[in-house]
C-alpha cells in the first residue's frame, strides 16, 4: 500500500492510499472547522450547515442527490466534531468520479433554500431533544462543559436550541465564507483509487478556489469543575475527567496505553475490581479523547443511587494504585490492544481515508503503521507510572452527574482524596 499526498497552488492537500485487491473506495472531504471554531453566537452553526449539505445544490434537488449515489449502490454522509466537518462517500471504484463531483457540489454549490432550512432546524431540534433524553449521551457534554468552561471546545457540537432557532442563510453562508478556505479542505481518498485521476479530479473541481489564511482556532484550556443535574433516572450517572495530552503531544500514546490498562476492556483494574469483584456497574470504562493542544482521560459509569458513592471511591482508589501498582504484564496487554485495534480498524477504505486525512491535518504528512506502532511498542512502565502520577497530582478535575445523585461525590473531595 502506498500513500501519497499533493498540495494544489490554492493550498488545498490530497492525499491518497491505493489499496490492492479492493473493488470499492471512499472518498472524502475533511474540512478543518468544527465546533471549536464558532463563536459563541455561532455555536451549532457547524453542524446545522453539516445538516444542509444533502439538502440541494445549484446543480441537483435533494432527492437527485440520494438518486445519483444510490443509483450506482454507493452511499453518501457527513458528521461534525469539534476539529473538524467531514463530507464523505463510500463507491466502486468506477465510480469515484461521481462521489467527487457530488461531494465538491454540495461544499461549493448549496443554495441554503429557505423551506429547507426550516424542515432542517425541526429535525436538529429533534435531534437536541433526544441527546436531552440520553442520558449517557448528554453528559459527556456537560463534562467538556465543565472541563473547558465559557471556551469554544466546551461548547455543545449541536449547538442550544435557542441558537439553532436563530440561524438563517447568511448564517451558514457566513460561516463558509469564514472556513471553508482551500487550505482548510483536505480530500482523502482509499482504496481502489489512482491518485493521479484523484488530483485531476481535485484540481478540476477545486482549482479555483482561492487561496487565503487559514483562521485558528482559541486555544483549550483545562480548568475542571462539576455540574450535578437531578433526574428521577433508573440509574445514576457518573464521568470523571483528567486533563491529556493533545495528539501533537510526544506523551500521547502513553495516555492511550494509561487509559487502555486502567479502563479499556474487561481485563483492566476498573472492570475488574468494581463491575467483576463488587458488581456495582454494568458499564464502565476510560478513554483518551485528544484535541490540537489538549485532551482528556474520562472514566464513566452508570451505577445505582445506593452505590454511586461507593463506585467513586473505588474509582479514585484505583487510579491511585495505578502511579505504583501498574505491571509490565498489564502495559503489554494495552499495547496489544492499542496495536490490534488500529490495525484491526484499518482494514476498511473508509477508516483509512478517515486516518489519511486526519493525520495530514496534524503532520502534514502521514506517518507508517511501523512508525506509530514502533512509538507504541516504545511507551514503557516508568513512562505510564509517571503519567499516571501526573494526572494524581494535578489538582485539577472535571465531574459530571446525572439522575439521582443528590448525594453524589464533590469534584473538590475527589481531587483532594486523588492526592492524598
Amino acid at each position: 500500500m502506498s500513500v501519497l499526498i499533493h498540495t494544489l497552488a490554492n493550498g488545498m492537500r490530497i492525499v491518497t492510499e491505493h489499496m490492492p485487491g479492493l473493488q470499492s473506495a471512499a472518498v472524502g472531504v475533511w474540512v478543518n472547522a468544527g465546533g471549536r471554531h464558532e463563536r459563541p453566537e455561532q455555536n451549532g452553526i457547524a453542524h446545522f450547515l453539516e445538516h444542509m449539505a444533502f439538502k440541494g445544490t445549484k446543480r441537483r434537488s435533494a432527492l437527485a442527490i440520494a438518486e445519483e449515489i444510490e443509483d450506482v449502490g454507493g452511499y453518501i454522509n457527513a458528521y461534525t466534531s469539534r476539529e473538524v466537518t467531514a463530507y464523505y462517500a463510500r463507491v466502486l471504484k468506477d465510480d469515484v468520479p461521481l462521489a467527487v463531483d457530488l461531494i465538491s457540489d454540495i461544499l461549493l454549490n448549496p443554495v441554503f433554500d429557505p423551506r429547507e432550512i426550516e424542515v432542517e432546524r425541526g429535525v436538529i431540534l429533534q435531534e437536541i431533544g433526544q441527546a436531552l433524553d440520553t442520558p449517557d449521551d448528554i453528559i459527556f457534554d456537560w463534562l467538556q462543559e465543565v472541563a473547558y468552561p465559557e471556551q469554544p471546545l466546551g461548547r455543545t457540537i449541536l449547538g442550544p436550541a435557542e441558537r439553532v432557532r436563530g440561524f438563517g442563510k447568511e448564517d451558514l453562508r457566513g460561516f463558509v465564507a469564514e472556513h471553508y478556505g482551500a487550505g482548510q479542505l483536505i480530500l482523502s481518498a482509499a482504496g481502489a483509487v489512482d491518485h493521479d485521476q484523484i488530483v485531476r479530479l481535485a484540481e478540476a473541481a477545486f482549482g479555483h478556489l482561492p487561496a487565503k489564511p487559514v483562521s485558528s482556532a482559541l486555544p483549550g484550556v483545562f480548568h475542571g469543575g462539576e455540574r450535578r443535574e437531578v433526574k428521577q433516572l433508573e440509574q445514576a450517572h457518573f464521568t470523571l475527567a483528567l486533563e491529556a495530552p493533545g495528539y501533537r503531544s510526544d506523551d500521547i500514546y502513553t495516555a492511550q496505553i494509561y487509559a487502555t490498562a486502567l479502563g479499556g476492556g474487561m481485563s483492566s483494574r476498573l472492570f475488574q475490581e468494581i463491575r467483576e469483584k463488587r458488581g456495582l456497574c454494568y458499564t464502565i470504562y476510560s478513554q483518551v479523547g485528544s484535541y490540537d493542544d489538549t485532551g482528556l482521560m474520562t472514566i464513566y459509569a452508570g451505577t445505582g443511587a445506593e452505590d454511586l458513592n461507593a463506585l467513586s471511591d473505588l474509582t479514585i482508589e484505583e487510579v491511585r494504585r495505578s502511579v505504583d501498582g501498574l505491571t509490565d504484564a498489564e502495559i503489554e496487554r494495552a499495547r496489544a490492544q492499542m496495536k490490534a485495534g488500529m490495525l484491526m480498524g484499518l482494514e476498511s477504505p473508509s477508516a483509512r481515508a478517515e486516518r489519511l486525512a486526519r493525520l495530514v491535518a496534524i503532520w502534514n504528512r502521514v506517518p507508517p503503521l511501523e512508525e506509530t506502532v514502533a512509538r507504541i511498542d516504545a511507551v514503557n512502565r516508568a513512562a505510564v507510572r509517571d503519567h499516571a502520577a501526573k494526572l494524581v497530582g494535578a489538582g485539577r478535575a472535571a465531574l459530571a452527574l446525572y439522575g439521582p445523585v443528590d448525594h453524589g461525590p464533590r469534584v473538590a473531595d475527589l481531587v483532594e482524596r486523588l492526592a492524598a
